[in-house]
Order: structure tokens, then sequence, then C-alpha cells
């Protein structure tokens, strides 16, 4: 068996993406994880603005099956034009 560090895949992820506030961020940042994990309802996605309201983070649960899949997402976060920072 391969060795997947501290994390035991497959598992259940939450990723963090900030980016400047817009009406479409949420809905972007679901579609570059959607590439790799598929669907992800709308319940997976909590939306937080910061407290001036110029910024979003969005927060997005879902199940990564490999760490190549987690490095896939993570690489496509970062190529997004309108992402400031992920965890």
């Amino acid at each position: 068996m391969k060795d997947e560090g501290v994390l035991g895949f497959p598992c259940v992820y939450t990723f963090k993406v900030f980016g400047r506030r817009s009406e479409s961020f949420h809905d972007q940042v679901r579609q570059v994880i959607a590439t790799t994990v598929g669907t992800i309802p709308l319940d997976a996605i909590k939306v937080r603005e910061s407290g001036g309201g110029a910024y979003v983070c969005v927060s997005v649960i879902t199940r990564v099956h490999s760490r190549g899949q987690l490095e896939r997402i993570y690489e496509d976060l970062r190529a997004h034009e309108d992402v400031i920072l992920y965890l």
C-alpha cells in the first residue's frame, strides 16, 4: 500500500479559497474543484464575506480519493486568476 502521509484516502476534505467578492466567485471555485472530484452539492459550500465586504472566503467540503486529486485541485486553484489565497 502506498503511503499517503497524514491524510488517509479517501477522506472528506475542506478547501478554503479566498478571492475578491463577486456574484460568481463561489460558482467558479465550485467548478474548479468539481472538475476533479465530480458534482458538488450546493449545501457543501459556505460563503463568508470579509468585514469590509471586498473579499470572500468560499469553503467547499468534498470527498477526495487520493493525494493526486488533492494536488490537482490545488494546482487548478493556483492557476485561477480570481483566487488570492487557498488553504
